[in-house]
């Protein structure tokens, strides 16, 4: 196999077959040594929080296959911390799609003089472009036309989309007795289809249990607990 990225939390190979393997490390975001699943730097080293993002992410990946939603996930080998996905195009250099069910993290910074940190937002939906130098600048559907990165119709079909997703992690992590605050996901096509990719992990979501925001371990053992 070929190294063909080093991401920040991930290493991508690609296969013989077509396909690509992703390398779970254990590297998460963060700033000054503070966990943040929004910043687009390595903020802290948590000894063996790749496996368990793995863990978490085929555990996600699988709810989803159940309820009929399409992703890059193939298979996954635990004792190696590798993921074998499909070939996915992304959307221009990368985009990331957050969906928030209450106002913290920076949309809170953002808008704090117009909600209360906390509020219920919904499932709203927002845009960023994958881009460090510029710390991922919000991008609007009008936006991602004019540049030629999106249209408007994979516009609204990756928001239903992240909008069903949500629901389906909402409802997975309400039974456990979390709550998701927030949640970052990637989307690609693949033969022409719009597909969930990356991962589904504690690194990319902000879940709180009794009113207390959780670090990634501790949430990873919650919804891997039997």
């Amino acid at each position: 196999m070929k190294e063909v990225y080093k991401g920040k939390t991930k290493d991508v190979f690609a296969l013989d077959n077509g396909h690509y393997l992703l390398k779970f490390k254990d590297d998460v975001t963060g700033t000054d040594g503070v966990f943040d699943p929004g910043a687009n730097t390595v903020g802290l080293r948590i000894d063996g929080i790749g496996r368990a993002n793995l863990e978490t992410s085929v555990h996600f990946f699988e709810l989803l296959k159940q309820a009929g939603v399409h992703t890059h996930y193939v298979c996954a080998d635990l004792e190696n911390c590798t993921m074998e996905v499909l070939p996915a195009k992304p959307f221009g250099k990368g985009l990331e799609v957050i969906c928030r069910n209450r106002a913290v993290g920076s949309f809170f910074r953002r808008y704090g003089g117009y909600v209360e940190k906390g509020a219920p937002l919904h499932g709203y939906v927002e845009m960023t472009l994958k881009d460090d130098e510029r710390e991922d600048p919000l991008i609007t559907c009008e936006g991602l036309e004019v540049l030629g990165i999106m249209t408007r119709e994979q516009f609204e079909a990756t928001k239903a989309e992240t909008r069903k997703i949500n629901q389906i992690l909402t409802d997975a992590l309400k039974e456990k007795g979390l709550e998701l605050y927030d949640i970052k996901f990637e989307f690609g096509y693949h033969d022409g289809q719009v597909i969930l990719i990356d991962e589904i992990a504690s690194g990319n979501m902000r879940v709180y249990h009794n009113g207390e925001p959780m670090d990634p371990m501790d949430l990873t053992r919650h919804i891997l607990a039997k």
